[in-house]
Formats: C-alpha cells, structure tokens, sequence
C-alpha cells in the first residue's frame, strides 16, 4: 500500500496491562459459566449494555436479555450436550481473544436443517473487552459454513475456494 495508512488497534493500545489477572479471571470463569449451561445467572460476567458482535448468521446482541433470548437460548435448543473448548487463549490488558471448538449434539433445527442427532463441531473465535472485572465488548466469529457441511448442507454450493486447493477449480488472478 502506497501512501498514507489507516490508524491501527485502536480499541486496544491504550490497554491497562496491570488489568490482565483480572481479565484472565473474568474470561475463565464466563467460559466455565458456559460450559455449565448457565443462562439465568450468567449475567455476573457481563456488564449493563454490554455488546455481542457476531458474524452473519449470528447476529448482534445489546445486553444480557438479547444475548440470552437472542444467542445463548437457540443456541442451547439447536446443540445440547455442548462443551466449549477453548483452544488457545490470549490475555493483555483489558483484553482477550480465544479460538477453540464447541462440541455438541444437533438436537434442535438449526438454519432450517431438523435435528439429526449428530456430534458436530462448531468453531469459533472470541475477542473481550473487559472493563472493571466485566465483559463490555465481544466480537465473535462462530463457522455456521462448517456446522452445515458436517449436517450435509453445503451453503457455498459447491462454490467454496477449497476447490482451488484441491485443484478443482483455478482461481481468478487480479490484472496486473
């Protein structure tokens, strides 16, 4: 890129460092709150307003009452039997980030498909922003894509670029 830049990590350079334990504490406890299936009590993790930013298919949810009704609620009637296993987690500051998997049995009807009593596994990415020993912020990236094609559903329709790495397709190259 030639010429000016766009101002990066904003959000996150004028962390707290010192506020990293706490962060930490946060984070494991929300995901042990998780894993227990809590929804009425889980509310002590997040703060008033606090935002969940979720990629399409999952949507935007502003307080504990959406991120309940709206996420945590259809979330638990598509997969139950769910375990949250966070893969690998970050801490700095403020600030953390996890990537990791949900193990879960299909047991609800999820993007129209019915229940089909399958293991699946769905992936996701998380990053909080923690403010006074609560969640105010989370951007989530949970992959509907692959939680489909394990169900038998493509929602690419054959037209995912994983058939430019097997050689199925050649992919499109920019003019020079």
């Amino acid at each position: 890129m030639k010429g000016s830049r766009p101002e990066q990590a904003v959000l996150s350079r004028d962390t707290d460092m010192s506020k990293t334990d706490q962060t930490r504490a946060v984070i494991e406890g929300m995901v042990d709150g998780l894993n227990d299936h809590r929804i009425g009590d889980i509310g002590e993790f997040f703060a008033d307003g606090f935002r969940w930013m979720g990629n399409t298919g999952c949507g935007t949810k502003t307080g504990l009452t959406e991120f309940q009704d709206n996420w945590q609620r259809p979330f638990q009637a598509a997969f139950s039997d769910k375990t949250c296993i966070d893969e690998a987690r970050l801490f700095m500051g403020e600030w953390a980030a996890a990537f990791g998997r949900q193990e879960a049995t299909h047991s609800g009807t999820f993007l129209g498909i019915a229940p089909t009593g399958k293991r699946v596994e769905i992936r996701y990415m998380d990053f909080w922003k923690v403010e006074d020993g609560r969640i105010t912020d989370n951007w989530v990236s949970v992959d509907f894509a692959h939680v489909a094609a394990q169900l038998g559903v493509d929602i690419f329709n054959g037209e995912g670029w994983e058939a430019f790495d097997r050689g199925e397709r050649v992919p499109p190259r920019p003019d020079k």
